[in-house]
């Protein structure tokens, strides 16, 4: 009997019987530990998903035109300079589905949008354009 026509995923045991080289218990253990690692990977891609930042980019966009309302471009253009850029990197960023990055801009917006709109006010009151 040569061993090269022999199949590798049987053995023969003591009373010349053919078995397969593992149990169908084993096999039973391979298929959860399979199912293990699918539903393992399946999590990992979810947790992988970004969500779209649609609030913050209502945020940043209503802080915008406060700024813009109350004459930020005017009283405070370095702000203001800021905020717009930071708001179309968002823009872009969100256009091209970089969620993350769109998030970062949009907090970056709002924050710089907010502060050159209190500068602004500030400015205009101390100029004596603005009442309190």
């Amino acid at each position: 009997m040569a061993m090269a026509n022999q199949n590798p995923s049987f053995r023969t045991n003591q009373s010349g019987v053919k078995r397969r080289f593992f149990s169908y218990q084993s096999a039973s253990l391979l298929n959860y530990v399979f199912l293990a690692l699918a539903a393992w990977l399946f999590a990992l891609s979810i947790g992988c998903v970004s969500l779209i930042p649609v609030d913050e980019y209502t945020i940043a966009r209503a802080a915008m035109e406060g700024a813009r309302e109350s004459e930020a471009p005017r009283y405070a253009p370095a702000l203001w300079y800021k905020a717009e850029q930071a708001y179309r990197e968002g823009e872009t960023f969100f256009r091209e589905r970089a969620y993350d990055e769109a998030l970062k801009r949009f907090v970056q917006a709002r924050t710089w949008a907010e502060q050159a709109e209190n500068a602004a006010r500030l400015s205009r009151f101390e100029s004596g354009d603005l009442a309190p």
